[in-house]
């Protein structure tokens, strides 16, 4: 085979250029199909997560309503309770003395009877010792409350519960002992409740 054989079956077997153009032209539709393929799947993808965001924040808008709905309950609570404690509080301090009275009023029923009876005394022993039953009555009562009398004297001088307001020269106390006691102190459980008032000795 000569050198003008083999060039003429090339030119046999290259294609027509028409022919090329159809091969071009029919791979076209292939790329552009894939390339809408890709796109819808882009497209369908970022619906997809827009219907999650969306669904999320629906559900966080959610939440917060409720946990603002349980601040506004929850601060109501709060200001009923306080108004409850603070009418409480002064229902306390206004009636706090009311048992105390009511165990006072036989006392002060004793005493009116007693008061009454002055004009027909003939026993001056007898209307004594009933008053003295009235104030044994009465002692009684604030002994339940907690209310003791200090006993003073002869103790050592103690600031906390004495008041001294004279001091005195004794022969049978050292210095700086109570010697006699001007007005009683009293108690209150374990608070002084008025200190006694007191001679001590120089």
């Amino acid at each position: 085979m000569n050198m003008n054989d083999n060039v003429k079956e090339d030119l046999q077997n290259t294609p027509e250029p028409d022919e090329r153009q159809d091969e071009v032209t029919s791979q076209e539709p292939q790329d552009t199909q894939n390339a809408a393929g890709a796109e819808g799947a882009a497209e369908a993808v970022n619906e997809a997560n827009n219907a999650d965001v969306t669904a999320e924040l629906e559900k966080l808008r959610a939440e917060n309503e409720e946990y603002q709905q349980r601040l506004l309950r929850a601060q109501a609570d709060f200001d009923n309770f306080r108004r409850r404690t603070v009418k409480e509080k002064e229902e306390l301090g206004k009636y706090a003395s009311a048992k105390l009275i009511t165990e006072l009023l036989p006392v002060i029923d004793n005493f009116e009877r007693a008061l009454n009876t002055t004009g027909d005394i003939s026993d001056a022993a007898s209307y004594i010792k009933g008053v003295e039953m009235i104030f044994r009555q009465l002692e009684g009562v604030l002994k339940s409350e907690g209310l003791t009398a200090m006993e003073v004297e002869g103790q050592p001088f103690n600031p906390e519960f004495h008041q001294a307001i004279m001091q005195v020269e004794s022969e049978e106390h050292e210095e700086g002992i109570v010697v006699e006691v001007v007005q009683k102190g009293y108690m209150l459980k374990d608070k002084v409740l008025r200190p006694a008032m007191v001679k001590v000795s120089g």
